[in-house]
């Protein structure tokens, strides 16, 4: 009886301990990003002013032009091989699933609260867009460092996270391209900063109730005056032969598709990394030590490592006036934190163990599962704030980073305990 007593002591101090082990892997990570962002907020503050409005907007324009772009390309081509492809295609399809199913939630939240205009779809974004790269690479770094990890040799587990996390990487930046790029669009005013009182009357459109909007936007302005020049080649050029109307045809469909949007530097540095990480030849010239170009990848990855740094110190200079200062309100605000953080898990979870059930997951690789689970559970990402304050709604994107992560302290600490209690 005394020796069952005992064990079921030790038991309890062990458990107790990989309790606090596992609250600490989960908190680190929230803390580094705190303190990074009270830098930058230090920096954009009146007493030092070296991080102005227009300087943070120089560098998010840094990070999505070259610092981004070099990380994805670096991390993915060394990590990635034709055959992983072939074995870790659920790493991406993950993702979208986990956007699509977030927007979902976050449509419906939004329906519900109804926040000011014009924030309904950046509501949507805050809510179904997650923290995919940087949060998860720093707390799987955390974990894997400890030698008592449940997931088994240090050096395997951080090889193998670092992987999985940059595989997934290429379908965000493709997400956030598109999707969020579009979502987080300037309203037909033009800006987020409106006054609803000065807006002349437009008739409405299909029986809909007349609202205060401009006559004429500057986008409607611009379309029109870019059709107008269209015309004007059209007449001008009136004897063209085949191949110009081809050529023609592929600027009209690069156009209307939007397909510049796709050819941004970071999605172009993950195709990039696919293609010559996936063949052998190319792998060894570029991303194997020691190659006649590896010079190359090792410049991306010193760039590359500045990327999330950069993003951190600008997105915490936007809270220089304060987390309340944004247009969004309580309400809003605190609908985005409770569906981001606690309504869109659980559903995370029910893909995933779905995936596991019907076999599309790799057999028992449980740092595999656990990256997925972590793609469901993270924060609202620090990317799209970045792609909200080029669009004009960066003070509105801080606020709720800033809150968001507040509460992820304690929201990923559950939830990972949770986790890997399913997973052994």
């Amino acid at each position: 009886m005394e020796r069952i007593l005992a064990m079921v002591e030790v038991g309890n101090q062990v458990g107790g301990e990989s309790l606090i082990g596992t609250i600490k892997i989960a908190v680190l990570p929230i803390a580094k990003v705190f303190t990074v962002c009270s830098l930058g907020l230090l920096m954009a503050s009146k007493y030092v002013n070296i991080l102005p409005a227009h300087g943070r907007k120089l560098l998010n324009g840094l990070v999505f032009s070259l610092l981004l772009p070099c990380l994805i390309f670096s991390q993915l081509g060394q990590a990635i091989t034709w055959e992983k492809m072939l074995e870790w295609w659920f790493i991406p399809v993950n993702v979208v699933l986990g956007s699509i199913s977030g927007s979902i939630i976050g449509f419906i939240t939004a329906s519900i609260v109804r926040p000011p205009y014009p924030y309904f779809k950046f509501t949507v974004v805050q809510i179904g867009i997650g923290n995919i790269g940087n949060v998860p690479l720093v707390l799987l770094a955390a974990l894997c460092r400890d030698s008592d990890n449940p997931f088994g040799d240090s050096t395997e587990c951080s090889t193998n996270g670092t992987a999985y996390i940059s595989f997934g990487q290429w379908v965000g930046a493709i997400i956030l391209y598109t999707y969020v790029f579009h979502m987080l669009a300037p309203p037909p005013e033009g800006t987020f900063d409106i006054d609803e009182q000065s807006l002349p009357i437009k008739s409405p459109r299909d029986g809909k109730t007349p609202g205060q909007v401009p006559l004429l936007t500057h986008e409607e302005h611009k379309e029109e005056e870019e059709e107008t020049d269209e015309n004007e080649v059209v007449e001008i050029n009136p004897n063209s032969s085949k191949k110009p109307k081809i050529a023609e045809i592929f600027i009209f469909l690069y156009e209307k598709l939007k397909l510049k949007q796709l050819l941004q530097p970071p999605i172009i540095a993950s195709v990039l990394a696919m293609v010559l990480g996936a063949i052998p030849f190319l792998k060894k010239q570029i991303f194997t030590s020691g190659g006649p170009f590896f010079f190359f990848t090792d410049s991306c990855t010193i760039l590359g490592e500045a990327m999330i740094p950069c993003i951190l110190l600008a997105l915490g200079g936007n809270l220089i006036n304060g987390p309340g200062s944004s247009k969004l309100g309580l309400r809003t605000t605190a609908a985005i934190v409770f569906a981001r953080l606690v309504v869109v898990p659980p559903l995370g979870l029910g893909i995933v163990t779905l995936a596991d059930k019907l076999g599309f997951l790799p057999a028992n690789d449980t740092l595999f599962r656990f990256v997925l689970l972590l793609q469901h559970t993270m924060p609202t990402s620090v990317l799209a704030g970045a792609v909200a304050n080029l669009r004009g709604c960066g003070r509105e994107a801080a606020a709720v980073l800033f809150w968001v992560h507040i509460f992820a302290v304690f929201s990923m600490a559950g939830w990972i305990v949770l986790y890997l209690n399913i997973l052994f």
